[in-house]
């Protein structure tokens, strides 16, 4: 089937920049992004492309180049649906809060809404995409749904998991290093491989029954997840032996069997994927009996979590045990460089720590505003919101952040912070001055001659 009309559902960050990416690259196909949010449509809309609800370093010069010609932002969600030929979802699928596989299990509650959606309003034989990362066997419950509708209307399933990293992400979607497609029908996973082949090499689209692509997509984050962990373990023996975890990760990283990627010491990973997609996995595990499997994989989180304390205990214990009313400022809010998204990042897990010793906490971030750090401390619920308004302030200059604080915490490696003047960081601080330095950006022999009292993870 020649693809000429494709819709996703879910504008996030997901579907916004790959759907952005396919209609530069597909002049010829329209595409439609539909979401129930009015104001991320909104946004989306705006045609100051500087305000776009998700950050990623290439988006707005792409989106701004093809909005309003083949790549429109809508949410008329039942129309789009009647009128494409290949539908995405690519909606949000997080770790359950509540009944069986609470805390580990995939919610899919949005994806199966998605499925009845497109099952009660088409009326012409679909495409259906899973973009989202979902748990193995997620196809085959779409599946059930869409050809259980009543109707003649024929469903293709197909599963093609998304490989990006937030910050590279539309580098990694005009140079992927592969483009995965799962599913039954070998006239349907032709048809989207045609749509990436307009600038993918076909050597780079790999085909694969629905299952093996599913299990992909979990498998890659796992291990990647596992180097972060297996390097943060690494750190705290460094830390106790006098290594420097930097010297041991360029040691082994140059091993061609092991590689130099996501050996980066750090307070630990963050973001949408890895820890559900682990957390996903280990549900799996535990639900075919697989124990020690679920407790291998499980330790990375364990591992991760850890970190995250040992970087606040860490900081706590070198200001004299004590954090109660001193000022902490923090440097970076979002989980990594180059995005605004801020879910599962180690910068509200340690504010949280701190918070809890009655720290004032200070905040700096080039893409995160205030109600978004108030909203992520206010979502763990250990204090009331008033709390974290009185005890929480963001600001949006990091010398007015960093002024008369005890100490600094790095916690996004934000290129900028390299080239600060840390000699007035340091003048206007409170003395001795601290810099606590969780992505090891800084170095420790020219921040101590400026007269700081510097720390690093694994050093």
């Amino acid at each position: 089937m020649k693809i000429t009309k494709i819709c996703c559902i879910g504008a996030g960050y997901v579907g916004g920049p790959t759907m952005a990416v396919i209609a530069k690259k597909n002049p010829n196909i329209k595409v439609t992004i539909v979401d129930i949010n009015e104001a991320r449509i909104a946004a989306w809309n705006d045609e100051d492309v500087s305000n776009l609800p998700i950050y990623e370093p290439g988006l707005a010069e792409i989106v701004k180049e093809t909005r309003g010609k083949n790549l429109f932002f809508t949410t008329a969600i039942d129309e789009a649906i009647k009128e494409s030929e290949m539908i995405f979802i690519s909606v949000n699928t997080p770790t359950k809060t509540y009944g069986k596989g609470k805390g580990m299990a995939a919610d899919l509650k949005y994806v199966e809404l998605c499925a009845r959606n497109i099952a009660e309003v088409a009326t012409t034989d679909k495409i259906v995409v899973e973009k989202s990362t979902l748990p193995v066997r997620t196809a085959q419950a779409i599946k059930s749904i869409l050809h259980n509708t009543g109707s003649d209307v024929n469903f293709s399933i197909l599963s093609n998991p998304e490989f990006l990293a937030e910050g590279t992400a539309i580098e990694d979607l005009l140079n992927p290093d592969r483009v995965l497609i799962g599913g039954e029908s070998e006239d349907a996973i032709e048809s989207l491989a045609n749509v990436y082949g307009s600038w993918v090499p076909q050597e780079r689209i790999l085909r694969t029954n629905v299952w093996s692509s599913e299990l992909s997509k979990l498998t890659a984050n796992a291990f990647l997840a596992q180097r972060i962990s297996s390097i943060n373990a690494i750190s705290e023996l460094c830390e106790h032996t006098e290594a420097n975890v930097n010297e041991v990760a360029k040691a082994i990283g140059m091993d061609s069997r092991i590689g130099s990627k996501f050996l980066n010491a750090s307070i630990g990973f963050g973001g949408s994927c890895f820890q559900k997609d682990i957390l996903n996995l280990v549900y799996i595990a535990r639900s075919y009996g697989l124990t020690e499997v679920a407790d291998y994989w499980e330790q990375v989180i364990i591992l991760n979590d850890h970190q995250k304390r040992r970087f606040s205990d860490n900081l706590i214990s070198t200001l004299y045990n004590t954090v109660s009313g001193k000022k902490i400022a923090m440097l970076g809010w979002a989980f990594k460089k180059d995005t605004n998204d801020t879910r599962e990042s180690a910068a509200i897990y340690v504010a949280d720590h701190l918070l809890n010793e009655q720290a004032n906490i200070a905040v700096y971030d080039p893409k995160v505003n205030e109600q978004k750090v108030l909203n992520d401390l206010n979502y763990l619920n250990t204090r009331s919101e008033d709390e974290n308004k009185d005890l929480v302030t963001s600001f949006n200059d990091p010398y007015e952040t960093t002024k008369d604080a005890h100490a600094v915490a790095i916690m996004t490696e934000w290129d900028e912070f390299k080239t600060y003047d840390w000699q007035k960081v340091y003048d206007q601080m409170k003395k001795p001055a601290f810099i606590f330095d969780g992505r090891n950006i800084l170095d420790k022999s020219e921040m101590e001659a400026i007269g700081f009292e510097y720390s690093s993870i694994g050093k």
